[in-house]
């Protein structure tokens, strides 16, 4: 209890939950099928005390039902009944746990190629991206596509896991072979930090804590990586936006002139007496309040949300971008972007669509099609036609009212849209404005591989 701790520990101790409150990372986990990645997710959660009771009652009930004797961890994510029954990972699965150094919000993404999508939609808002690789295996073709998606989309951070190190002998040349070849490819995707971990995730060797196998290691286990990289960036190094989400017009005698706009800053820092400009209409005005939840301050950043109020009673509705009136983005009806679809109908020239992009909605053409992208060697497929699900590609958009859209690899919130079936609402395509992805540097090409796919009773 607290009233035991000296003065000092209590200190610490309301820091550590300060930090804990205020550190938070989002990380998503890919890898080929049978590679190990509910099992490394399920270790993780339960050698971190983070399985309560009867979760972990259930899962040794379901594993002794199955005949194994030990609870395969793999339960506690793959949720749906067609995993459980097949072994695989067909959904996203998002868990929430913490440790009293950080707070983290995990996606345990498919790693069969149908459903590259889905790492798409785990990957899109992570902070870092754990790469499992089976040590027996190496690196395969499904490892580079994983690679390559996390660096289209602008991961951060990478970690290549080599799992099931305990059935080669956790043997070290062999982890370096697998290192070597993960971190030349990715590093000439532009991915800029790869970590290599060597663990098993059935045994838990370095997941959490340090294996007594691999003497020859010396870095962190999974966990405290995840609990010491960096997160966040300082909000004064990017340009402010703010996307208008609702207009507040109280009606009544007392509040009859005010006007306020509300939304969450998607980047930035704002503060009072800027300067800003209204897009896509260009009206200016001066930032004259900020309301943080029912306290005015004079400055905010991102990602808090706030009601502002400006010098000028001007038109403005949801939809509408507030930038600083020297670093706004231009606006443009024409739209060139690197786009992943989503959907089993295929995207083709000429379809009408919605595009959302922050809280504006409007009307868009597929003008064109210029490529497609084939992840397994970087290479460019001209004029495909059409874009089937999974698929990556350029498209050409036209929309019917101007969008201030920022490129996505200067800013992964206001470079981002969607693409949505205006008779139905079904999300098409995931967007990313401007050339999102850069192509391997010259000699990087990728290594072939004859897919060495683990056995049907891998882990």
């Amino acid at each position: 209890m607290t009233s035991n701790l000296t003065s000092e520990e209590q200190a610490a101790a309301a820091a550590v939950e300060r930090s804990a409150a205020t550190s938070q990372l989002r990380f998503a986990t890919a890898g080929s099928v049978d590679d190990g990645k509910s099992t490394l997710v399920g270790r993780l959660l339960h050698d971190s005390k983070s399985v309560l009771a009867d979760q972990l009652e259930a899962v040794e009930h379901a594993s002794r039902s199955r005949g194994q004797e030990a609870p395969d961890l793999a339960l506690l994510t793959d949720g749906l009944r067609a995993e459980r029954e097949q072994g695989i990972t067909i959904d996203v699965a998002y868990r929430y746990f913490a440790t009293p150094k950080r707070r983290f919000i995990l996606a345990d993404t498919p790693g069969h190629v149908q459903y590259t999508r889905n790492m798409v939609t785990g990957a899109s808002t992570a902070e870092l991206a754990v790469v499992l690789v089976d040590a027996r295996n190496g690196v395969v073709e499904q490892t580079r596509r994983h690679a390559a998606v996390a660096a289209l989309l602008r991961v951060p951070h990478v970690v290549l896991a080599v799992n099931k190190m305990d059935l080669v002998d956790y043997a070290e040349p062999v982890f370096a072979a697998i290192a070597e070849e993960f971190t030349a490819y990715a590093a000439s995707l532009g991915v800029p930090e790869i970590t290599a971990i060597p663990i098993s995730a059935l045994a838990g060797d370095n997941v959490v804590t340090a294996s007594a196998n691999m003497d020859w290691y010396g870095g962190p286990t999974v966990l405290e990586h995840l609990e010491s990289v960096p997160v966040g960036t300082d909000p004064s190094q990017d340009p402010a936006r703010f996307p208008v989400q609702y207009v507040i017009r109280p009606q009544t005698a007392e509040h009859r002139d005010y006007r306020g706009y509300a939304g969450q800053i998607a980047s930035g820092v704002l503060r009072v007496g800027d300067a800003v400009t209204v897009l896509p209409s260009g009206r200016t005005s001066t930032i004259t309040g900020i309301d943080a939840l029912g306290t005015m301050v004079d400055v905010a950043w991102s990602p808090q949300s706030v009601t502002l109020t400006l010098a000028d009673d001007l038109d403005i509705s949801r939809g509408d971008l507030l930038a600083p009136s020297d670093h706004a983005p231009e606006t443009t009806r024409d739209v060139e972007a690197t786009v992943c679809h989503l959907h089993d109908r295929p995207l083709r020239v000429g379809d009408r669509v919605l595009l959302k992009h922050t809280t504006r909605t409007v009307k868009a053409i597929i003008k064109d099609i210029p490529s497609r992208l084939t992840l397994a060697d970087l290479s460019h497929h001209p004029a495909p036609g059409e874009l089937a699900a999974n698929d990556i590609g350029r498209v050409v958009l036209r929309t019917s009212e101007p969008l201030a859209l920022d490129a996505y690899d200067a800013s992964r919130r206001t470079g981002s849209f969607l693409l949505i079936d205006p008779a139905d609402g079904t999300t098409l395509t995931a967007g990313m404005a401007g050339d999102s992805f850069a192509a391997p540097a010259d000699g990087a090409e990728a290594a072939r591989d004859d897919e060495g796919w683990a056995s049907d009773h891998g882990r």
